[in-house]
């Protein structure tokens, strides 16, 4: 049996859009399900709009996403001379020819097409010229003129194109660079490439492609071409619907996993199951399971699984995603102490960005107290309280959550009072908010020194007012 090759070909001209990530993603699990090779090939042949950063952007949110390729990558712009060979090949045998015809001819052309309700196409000018090259002329391939080409394609079915309605495609431009639909070609023959997979937005260059593998003498791989990705509006996904940047999703605080799991989720399904390792998708991805029909992005439901990898991720792993998340003040906080921080956010973060913006009163040498939650909670009457228990918890053995929640529970029946009495002031004076992990969790994470001097620094304030 032959070896699956497939391939990832991203032109460098922006970043990695969600769409062309989940393609990469399901060339990607396709070929390791198979146990094949997965290539990655920069198609940088456009040198007007192609740059190393796009280049970089690329590779990075590949690497990223942990899609890691095994050959590569290999620039398309390096190989024109592999191009131009086959181009010359086609042109000796009467399979291409030079056209010398010029744009505002062929605008012309295609104006008076539509005038006539036809559907505009090369009308073969100089198909029968035998022209040599000259300056701006382009090379055209003779397509077949009758006839009709079949697309296998292991997603949608069979699709049929009549040959006579594919015009003479130019291969090579004036300026001595191939065309997309050539290069293509010619460098998934070359690579070996057994499964191209790719955007259904690829569908209608398909036949022609398949001409051009006939007309070269290679063996055509076997196509999928996959749904488009749409907003919630059901056009298709772009900047007005939200990020599509695969990297600004992780600037957004997500986990690479999360995406990985949303994106291989959107037109592919397992059953009911819903969350999937890497692992599990490597095991069970196949093609045959990719749905038909373009699917929806919905970033509450991208929210919803970046939390749970989020609750879900091992603390070390975590530590490491938060770098480059945490706020200054974290700079001079030691790593067991940003560690614990981790342990008491985790259940509740959506996003690492979140995360990081709740952390904050960790770290604060001065707690910030929001206005709010200091006029109806730090008020004289509580004072004593806290005064008190900052005094008996300096000389607490047990300071576990533990032993505070048995201390605060035997401070309130000493006192005769509701543990809520004093719960909300003690969590504003220590976080300045009245939302936090659990005032135990909180406390023990400061550690002694921290919750002492913060409760007597909400006295001083109290007092103050």
């Amino acid at each position: 049996m032959k070896k699956i090759r497939t391939r990832f070909a991203p032109s460098p001209t922006g970043y990695l859009h969600i769409g062309g990530a989940r393609t990469a993603l399901f060339n990607w699990l396709f070929t390791r399900h198979q146990g094949g090779k997965f290539i990655l090939r920069i198609e940088d042949t456009d040198q007007v709009r192609s740059t190393e950063e796009s280049t970089r952007a690329i590779l990075d949110a590949m690497t990223w996403l942990g899609l890691n390729w095994d050959e590569g990558p290999y620039f398309q712009a390096e190989r024109v001379g592999l191009h131009r060979e086959m181009v010359q090949k086609l042109i000796k045998e009467g399979r291409a020819y030079y056209c010398i015809c010029t744009p505002e001819e062929l605008e012309e052309k295609r104006k008076k097409a539509l005038a006539a309700g036809k559907k505009p196409k090369y009308d073969g000018t100089c198909r029968e010229k035998n022209l040599q090259k000259t300056a701006g002329s382009v090379v055209r391939f003779r397509g077949a003129q009758t006839g009709v080409t079949v697309v296998e394609d292991l997603i949608k079915g069979n699709i049929s194109f009549n040959n006579e309605e594919l015009d003479d495609l130019i291969i090579e431009r004036a300026d001595g660079y191939p065309t997309y639909n050539f290069a293509v070609v010619v460098d998934d023959a070359l690579m070996n490439i057994t499964h191209v997979i790719r955007g259904d937005d690829h569908v209608n260059n398909t036949p022609r492609q398949i001409l051009l593998y006939q007309a070269l003498g290679f063996e055509v791989p076997k196509f999928a071409h996959v749904p488009m990705i749409l907003g919630a509006d059901k056009t298709r996904l772009s900047k007005r619907h939200g990020a599509t940047s695969v990297m600004a999703y992780k600037e957004m605080g997500y986990l690479p996993e999360a995406l990985v799991n949303y994106l291989v989720r959107l037109g592919w399904a397992h059953g009911d199951q819903e969350i999937f390792s890497l692992k599990e998708l490597v095991e069970v991805f196949s093609l045959e399971a990719v749905g038909k029909s373009p699917a929806v992005f919905n970033p509450e439901k991208l929210l919803w699984l970046n939390a749970h990898y989020i609750r879900e991720t091992e603390q070390e792993k975590l530590y490491e995603a938060m770098k480059d998340f945490w706020p200054v003040a974290a700079e001079k906080a030691d790593t067991g102490f940003m560690k614990k921080v981790i342990v008491d956010l985790q259940p509740r973060a959506k996003t690492l960005v979140e995360l990081a913006a709740s952390a904050g009163f960790y770290f604060a040498e001065k707690v910030e107290y929001e206005k709010e939650a200091a006029q109806n909670f730090l008020q004289p009457s509580i004072a004593g309280y806290l005064k008190e228990i900052a005094v008996k918890l300096s000389g607490t053995p047990n300071f576990s959550r533990k032993g505070i929640e048995d201390f605060l529970t035997s401070f309130a029946q000493e006192k005769e009072i509701k543990l809520k009495v004093i719960a909300q002031p003690l969590r504003v004076a220590l976080t300045g908010k009245t939302v936090s992990p659990g005032i135990d969790e909180v406390m023990v994470t400061l550690g002694k020194e921290r919750v002492v001097q913060r409760l007597q620094d909400a006295c001083a304030y109290i007092n103050s007012q």
